[in-house]
């Protein structure tokens, strides 16, 4: 199936029913009075993250959502009955915006996660409502009103802990088929990858994380060249980048120095959110390279990017370099996980009401 990213659909909650005048007519009740009953509110219509849809592929071919109208009210007080709330599937990480506004009404990240994205009309009062003392025979009820209606954006956003960046054919796709079980398109020409993948690379029982490849970057990117601006987005949940470089391009003449530095521009270009994530650098291709030419390729890459991080030499291809790099990537994961875990504990300790306040500077031996 062709993989969609993006969606736009109108959705349109249900109108609230309308009350109702009426009047009780029983042979022993002699005043008689009003009984007209309440309209039901009308229906709501929520998406939902569903871990089973991988596309917002559905959503050109419906593109209108409509929820439930709220029935009438009736005599004896009888409530109308409720209209059925609405409730869309959507991928995990499917971001949501208001096409009018471009305002992000939520983000779906977790299975089972709820966005009510219009909400029910409220349905009308009958005329039971309306008496009093001095008005005992109201005859007048109130209309439901209107659900609301939106025009909205739907946007997906992979969920994987690293995401691969790079040039086409710097050997992204390569590398996700080398250390997992993702098995996107390779050939020997530019922009074999056409939409983004996820592979899970497992190290060990219970020790995994996600990879994602997008299609590569070109120079120009920032300004509409090529595909994978497009799919910058995808990166933008990953907690790690790996800035994949060809250090054996097939040009001769091509300045792998160069190509390595205009990657980082369309990234700074693009989202100077994005391009302060941890990034690590992976020199690809070192089995087509003597000892001196990867050293000395290796050498102007970091010089030209100034380089200081985290760097590994590997071939995706003889897998060479590539269980190192995984094991690395896992320990990171790992570490970072713990501090987060750590950050949490430390922020719900300081925001319980319950918990001594802190101790000032008096003597432990003063009583006070």
């Amino acid at each position: 199936m062709k993989f969609v990213d993006e969606a736009t659909i109108s959705v349109h909650a249900g109108k609230g029913g309308n009350g109702v005048v009426s009047f009780r007519r029983e042979k022993y009740v002699p005043f008689g009075g009003p009984d007209g009953g309440d309209g039901g509110d009308g229906g709501s219509i929520l998406l939902v993250a569903d871990s089973g849809i991988n596309t917002l592929a559905d959503f050109r071919f419906q593109r209108r959502y409509r929820a439930e109208k709220g029935g009438s009210g009736a005599g004896r007080n009888c409530t109308g009955k409720g209209g059925s709330d609405l409730r869309v599937p959507v991928p995990v990480g499917t971001a949501v915006y208001d096409r009018d506004t471009d305002e992000l009404i939520g983000d779906l990240v977790a299975a089972g996660q709820e966005l009510m994205v219009a909400r029910g009309g409220t349905g009308g009062r009958g005329n039971t409502r309306f008496k009093s003392s001095t008005n005992r025979a109201p005859r007048r009820a109130t209309p439901g009103t209107e659900g609301e209606s939106r025009q909205l954006r739907l946007e997906l956003r992979l969920l994987a802990d690293v995401g691969l960046l790079g040039l086409p054919n710097a050997g992204k796709s390569t590398l996700i088929r080398a250390v997992s079980a993702a098995r996107p398109k390779v050939a020997d020409y530019p922009f074999t990858t056409l939409h983004p993948s996820l592979g899970v690379v497992s190290i060990a029982p219970h020790r995994s994380f996600v990879m994602a490849d997008i299609p590569g970057l070109i120079e120009g990117a920032a300004e509409g060249a090529g595909l994978g601006i497009r799919f910058l987005k995808h990166l933008q949940r990953t907690r790690l980048l790996l800035h994949v470089v060809d250090l054996a391009p097939p040009d001769p003449a091509e300045d792998v120095a160069e190509s390595a530095l205009s990657i980082v521009g369309e990234l700074e270009r693009f989202s100077p959110e994005l391009a302060a994530r941890p990034r690590w650098l992976v020199l690809n291709k070192v089995d087509l390279l003597d000892a001196h030419q990867r050293d000395e390729r290796a050498a102007r890459v970091r010089e030209a990017l100034a380089w200081d991080g985290p760097c590994y030499e590997i071939s995706a291809l003889a897998r060479q370099g590539t269980a190192q790099l995984c094991d690395a990537i896992m320990v990171y994961m790992e570490s970072r996980a713990r501090e987060q875990d750590a950050s949490a504990v430390d922020n719900e300790q300081n925001s319980d009401p319950g918990s001594p306040p802190p101790a000032d500077n008096q003597d432990p031996g003063d009583p006070g």
